[in-house]
């Protein structure tokens, strides 16, 4: 936390190299191996999301080629775990986060490419009362403390959808899932795994029918006759 602190104030590549061998020690090696036990744990409710702890722990790098932000360094720790086949796109998948102010745990689809974004888009104009019920049931819940995640949404219905559609906010959203933020304090504390299993469990059902809206709009390659 304190170098990730001093990097806030410090976010240039000179502090950081100076620094590095704090940063492979005290945080990316911890990372792996939180990120390696939740894997574990994966396989008994999201086997498809299941990835090498150095395949879903994300860099430390920024990406500035399109950003005004130049600062080079990301101030906290990340991790995403992808749905197999969609490791390069932008499928739903669990996510978290750790900084000096909190600790995020997310679970849904964020900023999908075009073609998954009209898939999910239909899917909901179609099917929103089951996205509905399985955010209501997170929601629900006290002892998970998710709320719903930034939509970003349009100001305006998208192309193709009638201005009075029912699931009008969702289909207008960029951004589907749930997300909790949790003290900072937990990432120097032994349950943290458990507390991160614990709401990535409940909300697998979610991601689940996320992708399963890019996933049957997919279109299915066509096989030549043997004969």
């Amino acid at each position: 936390m304190k170098f990730l602190r001093g990097l806030k104030r410090n976010n240039d590549r000179e502090w950081f190299e100076a620094r590095r061998d704090v940063y492979e020690r005290a945080l990316r090696a911890p990372m792996l191996a939180v990120a390696e036990e939740i894997a574990a744990a994966m396989h008994a409710f999201a086997p498809e999301h299941v990835r090498p702890a150095n395949k879903a722990v994300m860099r430390i790098y920024r990406d500035t080629r399109f950003s005004k932000n130049k600062l080079p360094y990301k101030t906290h720790l990340a991790a995403w775990w992808a749905r197999r086949g969609m490791e390069k796109t932008s499928g739903g998948g669990f996510y978290l986060q750790v900084s000096p102010d909190a600790v995020m745990v997310a679970a849904g689809l964020y900023m999908p490419e075009r073609e998954q974004l009209l898939a999910v888009r239909r899917w909901m104009s179609a099917r929103h009362s089951d996205y509905r019920a399985e955010t209501a049931k997170l929601l629900r819940s006290k002892s998970l403390g998710f709320t719903d995640i930034d939509a970003q949404a349009l100001t305006r219905m998208p192309k193709g959808f009638a201005a009075d559609d029912p699931a009008g906010e969702l289909v207008r959203a960029t951004n589907w899932g749930v997300s909790a933020t949790l003290p900072a304090e937990l990432a120097l504390d032994a349950s943290l795994v458990s507390e991160v299993v614990k709401r990535f469990k409940a909300a697998a059902g979610l991601v689940d029918r996320l992708n399963g809206a890019i996933l049957e709009a997919a279109p299915t390659e066509r096989r030549k006759p043997m004969f």
